[in-house]
């Protein structure tokens, strides 16, 4: 629980910090996202789960 925690941490800080230093990008970034076809955000978000979800246990084993 404490890792799940701690993922959620991090993700808050760096979306904060997108938000507080680069709030213009953000709108590019979502018209950007807007014409990219279905499949194309499908396989963006399953790869940014699946990098995600190996630092958290690289992380975890390193940890113990």
């Amino acid at each position: 629980m404490s890792t799940l925690i701690l993922a959620v941490g991090f993700v808050l800080v760096f979306e904060g910090l997108l938000f507080a230093l680069l709030p213009g990008r953000l709108d590019d970034l979502a018209a950007l996202l807007a014409q990219m076809p279905v499949e194309s955000r499908r396989l963006l978000g399953l790869t940014a789960l699946a990098i995600g979800v190996a630092l958290l246990w690289l992380s975890k084993a390193l940890m113990g």
